[in-house]
């Protein structure tokens, strides 16, 4: 018992690096620890690409949403309206400068 007690004295100095070991190989195991705001960041984004793809003349569209810019993939991109209307829907969403978005035609099916 007097060992026991020992030991765990000795291991007392080292918990924190200890600690900052465990979580490096949790985060090196695969799946590693899951981020939450990367899951809400992607949910986001399939939420608003579907939301503006009901807009008129949008059609199909994807979206890709960063901090830093914006970029929207959609089958009515070669609208001039249909443009307008985008940029200001991820202006207004996004709080983005116009020249960080880009709007851009979706490649035709088939």
């Amino acid at each position: 018992m007097k060992k026991a007690s020992e030991m765990l004295r000795k291991l007392e100095a080292y918990k924190y690096p200890l600690l900052i070991l465990l979580l490096g190989v949790m985060l090196l195991l695969p799946g590693g620890i899951r981020s939450p705001t990367a899951e809400a960041a992607a949910g986001e984004r399939d939420a608003f690409s579907e939301l503006i793809s009901r807009a008129e003349g949008v059609g199909d569209c994807a979206a890709a949403l960063t901090e830093h810019g914006a970029v929207i993939v959609c089958e009515g991109a070669e609208d001039p309206q249909v443009r307008l209307a985008l940029l200001q829907a991820v202006r207004s969403y996004t709080g983005l400068a116009s020249d960080r978005i880009t709007i851009l035609k979706m490649a035709g099916k088939g």
